[in-house]
C-alpha cells in the first residue's frame, strides 16, 4: 500500500468525505442489522458485530413519546430474528463473510430466544505474547436469558465461550467494555434485568490474567464507593493508568488506577460532576489517548435526552485531560470551574454547534489525525409528540419542517484534528445518508481507516406523511473504508 501524502511541514493528509468508499450497505444486505456495535482488526481481516432491530427493542422497553412508530415492527420484538451476527471483511479479496450468528436457547419463560442480541465489546489479546493471539467478544443477553458471556476465537471462525453466564453469575445483561492493560484484560458488566441497558446491576471493574479460561476477579468497589455512579461506562488504558468514565445523573466521574498491588486496587477520582457541567455531561461515551493527552467524549443516555431522569436535551462535549490532571474544554459550553474559567479552545460550542449531536461516540487515531464521530438524533423529530417541548424549540421545528430537517440536517458528524484543537469536518450528514444516526465504530488498520454506522431505519419505514410503511433502500448499518491505496 502507498502511504499518506504529506505537506511541507510533514503533516500527512487527513481523509475527507470522498476518500471513503462504502464496502457494506443495507445491513450487509439485511436491513434488520441496525448497529455495527463493535469492530476490530484481527489477523488480516476486519471483524464487525451487529445488533438487529434496535427500534423494535426500544419500542418494547422505552417511553419515547413517539406518536407514529418510525419502523415497521411487531409489539413483541422477539417475533423478529434478533440473533446478533459477526461479519469478517477481507480487504485483499474485497469480500465479506458472516462467521457467526447467535444460537437460540430456551429463555426463563420457556420460549426460544437468541442467546445474544448483540456483541458490545471486542478486543485482541495475547497475554503479552504468552498465548496465541485471540479475539475476545462480549455478548448482550436478553433479560430472559442466562446473562452475557465472553467468547474467544483464534482462527476467526470458531468461537468458544470462556466464562459462565453473567461473567461470574452476575445479575447483568451485557458487558460494555474490554480493554487489555499490563498483560491483563479488564471489563465492565452493565445492564440490569428488566431495567436500563446502561445502568448496571453490578458497577464493578473485573480483571483476568487468563480470560480464555475465565478467572475474572473484582478489582474495584461498587461504583467506586459512590451510589451515584450508575454504570462504569467507558474504559481506556493511557500511560501507567487504567481510566474509567462513569454514568452519573449528577455528571460523570473519571477514575484511574495503576492496577498494581492487591485487589481491590487503589482508585483515584480525576474528574467529577461532569467536569463542572453537571447532568448535561451525564456520561463518558468515549475515551482516547492522542499525542500525550486523554480525550473525553460525553453524552446523555437515550441519544441526548434521558426522559426517565429528566436530563437534557443537551449536546455532547469534548474534554482534554493532561498528565498533570489539568484539563481543557475543547468543544462545549463556556463556564467557571474549580480549575478556573473554561472556554472551548476549538471555538465550537457543545455538539460542534449542533444541538442534535447527543453523543461524541467514538474516537480513533489514524496517520497522526484524531477522528471523532457523533450520534445525531434529528431524524426522529418528525415522529415524536412535540406538545411538551419548549415553545421556541417547537416553533423552530414547525417552521423549518421535519422533512427539511431530515433531508438537510440529519446524519452523524465526523470530524478530524491534527492537534486536538482545530477540527475539520469530514461529513455532517451521515455520509449522505440521513438514516445513519450514529458513527458507532472506528478502526485504524494497515489497510486504512474503517468506520461503521448505527442505522436502525430498516427494512421498512413510515414516511413522515403517515401514508404507510414502505421499503427503505438506505436502512440498515453501513461500513466505509478510507485508504491511501490508489486502487479505485
Amino acid at each position: 500500500m502507498s502511504g499518506p501524502a504529506v505537506n511541507r511541514l510533514g503533516i500527512p493528509r487527513g481523509f475527507g468525505k470522498h476518500d471513503f468508499r462504502r464496502i457494506a450497505e443495507r445491513g450487509f444486505g439485511d436491513g434488520h442489522n441496525s448497529y455495527t456495535h463493535s469492530m476490530a482488526w484481527f489477523k488480516g481481516r476486519l471483524y464487525v458485530t451487529t445488533m438487529r432491530d434496535n427500534f423494535a427493542l426500544m419500542r418494547s422497553r422505552l417511553s419515547l413519546g413517539i406518536d407514529m412508530w418510525p419502523v415497521e415492527c411487531p409489539q413483541d420484538p422477539f417475533e423478529l430474528d434478533l440473533r446478533a451476527e459477526i461479519w469478517a471483511y477481507d480487504p485483499l479479496a474485497d469480500s465479506w463473510e458472516r462467521v457467526f450468528k447467535s444460537p437460540m436457547i430456551t429463555g426463563s419463560h420457556g420460549k426460544q430466544i437468541p442467546r445474544d442480541i448483540s456483541y458490545r465489546a471486542i478486543a485482541v489479546y495475547d497475554r503479552d505474547g504468552a498465548d496465541p493471539q485471540k479475539l475476545f467478544i462480549s455478548t448482550w443477553s436478553p433479560a430472559r436469558g442466562p446473562g452475557p458471556v465472553i467468547m474467544a476465537t483464534e482462527d476467526g471462525r470458531n468461537f468458544e465461550v470462556t466464562c459462565e453466564p453473567g461473567l461470574v453469575g452476575l445479575p447483568v445483561t451485557t458487558i460494555r467494555s474490554m480493554v487489555p492493560f499490563k498483560g491483563k484484560l479488564y471489563t465492565t458488566p452493565a445492564g440490569s434485568r428488566g431495567g436500563n441497558t446502561n445502568v448496571s446491576g453490578h458497577s464493578v471493574i473485573y480483571e483476568s490474567s487468563d480470560p480464555a479460561r475465565g478467572g475474572w476477579q473484582p478489582v474495584s468497589d461498587f461504583g467506586f464507593g459512590d451510589v451515584g455512579n450508575k454504570s462504569l461506562h467507558e474504559v481506556c488504558a493511557w500511560g501507567d493508568h487504567l481510566y474509567v468514565g462513569t454514568l452519573n445523573h449528577a455528571g460523570f466521574q473519571l477514575w484511574r488506577s495503576t492496577c498494581e498491588g492487591d485487589a481491590p486496587y487503589l482508585w483515584e477520582r480525576v474528574l467529577e460532576q461532569g467536569a463542572g457541567r453537571g447532568p448535561l455531561n451525564q456520561g463518558v461515551l468515549s475515551l482516547f489517548p492522542f499525542k500525550g493527552s486523554l480525550y473525553i467524549g460525553t453524552g446523555i443516555q437515550g441519544g441526548g435526552i434521558d426522559r426517565q431522569n429528566n436530563i437534557g436535551p443537551g449536546a455532547a462535549e469534548l474534554i482534554r485531560l493532561h498528565p498533570d490532571l489539568s484539563w481543557d474544554l475543547i468543544v462545549g459550553t463556556p463556564r467557571d470551574t474549580q480549575q478556573g474559567r473554561k472556554e472551548p479552545l476549538s471555538g465550537r460550542l457543545a455538539g460542534f454547534d449542533n444541538f442534535f449531536n447527543g453523543y461524541f461516540w467514538r474516537m480513533c487515531e489514524h496517520d497522526g489525525w484524531l477522528y471523532m464521530g457523533t450520534f445525531e438524533w434529528s431524524s426522529i423529530l418528525g415522529y415524536v409528540n412535540r406538545s411538551r417541548w419548549p415553545g421556541a424549540f417547537a416553533d423552530v421545528v414547525a417552521h423549518v419542517g421535519p422533512q427539511n430537517i431530515l433531508d438537510y440536517q440529519s446524519g452523524f458528524d465526523l470530524y478530524r484534528s491534527f492537534d486536538g484543537e482545530n477540527w475539520v469536518p469530514v461529513t455532517t450528514n451521515g455520509m449522505g445518508n440521513p438514516y445513519n444516526m450514529g458513527l458507532r465504530t472506528l478502526a485504524s488498520t494497515p489497510h486504512g481507516l474503517f468506520m461503521g454506522t448505527a442505522n436502525p431505519w430498516g427494512p421498512k419505514i413510515m414516511p413522515l406523511d403517515g401514508s404507510g410503511y414502505v421499503h427503505n433502500p438506505r436502512g440498515g448499518c453501513e461500513v466505509y473504508l478510507a485508504s491511501h491505496d490508489p486502487r479505485p
